[in-house]
């Protein structure tokens, strides 16, 4: 039961890698320091004084150029690939007591996976906003964005199966409303 617990906070915590990279990651040194999470062996310098300082700093930056329009898009360029990488770093330093081979494979697929979905939905978002408005709106989802990954990140340590049914419940949603929006296009004979 613990494995699976450990597997659905770092489901819940690559999620919101995909709002934004380094929250969850300042999230989890910060939890881990504190003594309200247990990472596995070998990630546990993700709570030393250092990755605390790296996260924080780069938490503060990201956070900053994305309030910046047009910066914001072209950090997405490099923030999905990183948002990735961080969810399924993030689920494996939680999963312990099995196989690495199964772990990475968990990791990857349900983390990176997650991450990478949230991801793709902001950057679409943003793409949107910034061909409507010019860039001027992008500011607001910023906002929503970063409470997004906080919000997500802390609900993830406190009630992970919630946050894992939310999400769930939001990527089926925003995936009916994609074909929906799909023209239908005929059957060739």
């Amino acid at each position: 039961m613990e494995t699976i617990l450990s597997l659905l906070i770092g489901m819940g915590l690559s999620a919101a890698c995909g709002f934004r990279v380094f929250v969850p990651l300042l999230v989890v040194s910060l939890a881990s320091r504190s003594g309200h999470l247990d990472l596995a062996s070998g990630f546990e310098w993700m709570g030393s004084d250092a990755a605390l300082i790296a996260f924080a700093a780069a938490t503060v930056l990201e956070i900053a150029a994305y309030y910046i329009p047009w910066v914001d898009n072209l950090l997405d360029t490099v923030a999905s690939p990183a948002a990735v990488v961080a969810g399924t770093l993030v689920t494996a330093s939680l999963v312990s007591d099995m196989s690495p081979f199964l772990k990475w494979s968990l990791a990857i697929i349900a983390g990176g996976g997650i991450a990478g979905l949230v991801q793709g939905t902001t950057v679409v978002t943003r793409g949107a906003s910034s061909a409507g408005t010019g860039g001027l709106a992008n500011p607001i989802l910023a906002t929503a964005e970063l409470g997004g990954s906080l919000f997500t990140s802390l609900l993830s340590l406190a009630m992970p199966w919630v946050v894992v049914l939310i999400i769930g419940a939001l990527l089926f949603l925003a995936g009916w409303r994609f074909f929906q929006r799909r023209p239908n296009r005929p059957v060739k004979a």
